[in-house]
């Protein structure tokens, strides 16, 4: 384990066996598991202000892509010139060209001690006991490759547990979607300029989650299903917002522009 993580890594792991404890009397065999589940749920929920920060970021650049373009394309034999003009163009908008990754950044140490809490034989000078633990019998320490093999009982609670990472990292391509189709008409990854390998690639790369699951031990596979979830709930929750916040911008603009009110409210009149 890296030295740079080894006491936030402790100090987790401490935290999470004392779930555990708490936990064993109620959950029993599933103690363990449980306490994985509630320990990240909790980080996570500590770090959503970053993770709704790097949103709108995402979403400020792809609202400003297409200026973005302009600028490039106008001022391509320029790059003082560009440089300055997208700094500007960026101070007027509130935002930067980092908003949309440094929260992202800032979150990176949290899920790397959770990582390797999860996938660590040793922690705090002894034996990873959690790792002891089991989910359905499979030990938390369990490789899928490894003990009975990948097509045994043991194997199957590990492909059940992939399957479920597998869906939860579809539902992001969709809710990614859903995001892109309410942006500014931008070229998408994958379509324009990324074709052959490179376009499989691209749409491929949001299932690299599961292939690290594959090769982890399966207590960090159900810190990956779990902390991936997570993220797509906090998307879903994001596209949602701006939605309802687009809807009632639309609204209150028909309002001011003296657009006809909708049906609801020319019956709610009517009633009085």
């Amino acid at each position: 384990m890296s030295a740079l993580f080894g006491v936030p890594v402790d100090a987790a792991y401490h935290l999470v066996y004392a779930l555990t404890t708490v936990a064993t009397p109620v959950l029993g065999a599933l103690a363990a598991v449980a306490a994985i589940v509630v320990f990240t749920m909790a980080i996570r929920l500590l770090v959503m202000p970053l993770s709704f920060r790097a949103l709108r970021g995402q979403a400020a650049q792809a609202r400003l892509a297409p200026q973005v373009q302009a600028l490039r394309k106008r001022y391509a034999r320029q790059p003082e010139r560009l440089q300055r003009e997208l700094t500007a163009l960026y101070r007027r908008e509130g935002t930067s060209v980092f908003a949309g990754f440094a929260p992202l950044l800032a979150q990176w140490p949290v899920f790397s001690v959770l990582y390797l809490l999860f996938r660590s034989p040793v922690v705090a000078g002894g034996p990873n006991r959690l790792l002891s633990r089991d989910l359905f019998g499979v030990p938390l320490g369990d490789h899928w490759l490894s003990g009975a093999g990948p097509l045994s009982a043991q194997g199957a609670v590990f492909l059940g547990v992939l399957a479920l990472l597998a869906a939860v990292c579809w539902l992001s391509v969709r809710v990614a979607r859903r995001m892109q189709a309410t942006a500014p008409a931008t070229p998408a990854l994958g379509q324009a300029g990324t074709g052959g390998a490179l376009g499989a690639a691209l749409k491929a790369l949001p299932y690299l989650t599961v292939v690290i699951a594959a090769f982890a031990p399966l207590a960090a596979a159900v810190y990956l299903m779990v902390s991936t979830g997570w993220s797509v709930a906090e998307r879903w929750a994001f596209a949602r917002s701006r939605q309802r916040h687009k809807t009632q911008e639309r609204h209150e603009a028909g309002e001011l522009t003296g657009a006809p009110p909708r049906a609801g409210h020319t019956l709610r009149e009517r009633g009085h």
